[in-house]
């Protein structure tokens, strides 16, 4: 197995992890998360969707068939799973074993921001939502949504799905400005965005109010936090760069970096330290953590 990181986050790399029964395979893993005892969710693209494994990789169960028509985002808090079916444009809330909770968003219901091509830069922003790429929860159960693929926005639930507030324009420089904000986190005050084609991190306010950013980074997919409370960010390719993943401490500054396969879509970090990272030829490279 080959060594990765340095120093404190020491990493080594199992490739293909994850067992399926003799002669399937993984569609495209989309994103992963892992609930209260460990156990990883992986969010692919191919029925079942949801398929969930034990830390060593054996596989448990499975659920979701017929229910997602392009799997994307999915975060786990309080044994709560939260996905996002991006191109049906609705944000569902789960248990763990598949039975749907509450949902943001009318199936099939896009806003109007004028944008067709998923990624291209939108002419407008609008309200929720039009293809959105993830569903987080912050600690006062407030939602949040990073609506970015045919958006350009961060759009704020109350816990019972009425909206808030919602910021961002479309653009490529100044603060405020989104092209893909991909995925977010809500760490204490503040909601760290991942301004995916924009090259850099944008951190805010709960309510939006813009605080810096963080452009130590290539196309930020996804960010999760360890135990430390420091970030995982997974980076996609860039100018022909390979994709890579970076452990930043909470002013962004980083503490490890290393090239990775694939085109680091999804990714988390567990309890552990371990990470998990789709988006990669297979299915599923695990990281292990060394110290």
């Amino acid at each position: 197995m080959a060594t990765v990181g340095s120093g404190k986050y020491t990493y080594e790399l199992i490739e293909n992890w994850g067992t399926l029964p003799t002669g399937d395979t993984f569609g495209m893993v989309s994103a992963l998360a892992a609930d209260s005892k460990g156990r990883i969710f992986a969010f692919q693209r191919k029925e079942p969707p949801v398929v969930i494994f034990d830390r060593e990789g054996n596989l448990l169960e499975s659920w979701g068939n017929g229910s997602f028509e392009f799997a994307h985002g999915i975060h786990i808090a309080n044994d709560i799973v939260y996905v996002t079916d991006r191109n049906t444009s609705v944000c569902i809330m789960y248990t763990l074993d598949g039975k749907p909770i509450q949902m943001l968003g009318r199936h099939g219901v896009h806003s109007d921001t004028g944008c067709e091509n998923p990624g291209d830069l939108v002419p407008r922003a609008a309200g929720p939502f039009n293809y959105p790429a993830e569903l987080v929860p912050s600690p006062s159960g407030d939602l949040y949504v990073a609506d970015g693929y045919r958006n350009s926005r961060i759009h704020r639930f109350s816990e019972n799905g009425d909206l808030k507030k919602s910021w961002g324009i479309p653009g490529k420089d100044a603060p405020n400005e989104f092209h893909l904000p991909h995925s977010l986190l809500v760490d204490g005050d503040n909601v760290i965005v991942c301004d995916r084609e924009n090259h850099r991190i944008q951190v805010f306010g709960l309510d939006g109010d813009f605080k810096e950013i963080w452009d130590d980074i290539n196309r930020p997919m996804d960010i999760s936090m360890d135990s430390d409370g420091n970030y995982m960010v997974s980076e996609g390719q860039k100018d022909g760069a390979s994709s890579r993943i970076s452990i930043l401490d909470k002013k962004g500054a980083v503490l490890a970096r290393w090239e990775c396969r694939g085109s680091g879509h999804g990714s988390w970090i567990d309890s552990h330290g371990d990470i998990y990272l789709g988006g990669v030829p297979g299915g599923i490279d695990k990281y292990v953590r060394q110290s």
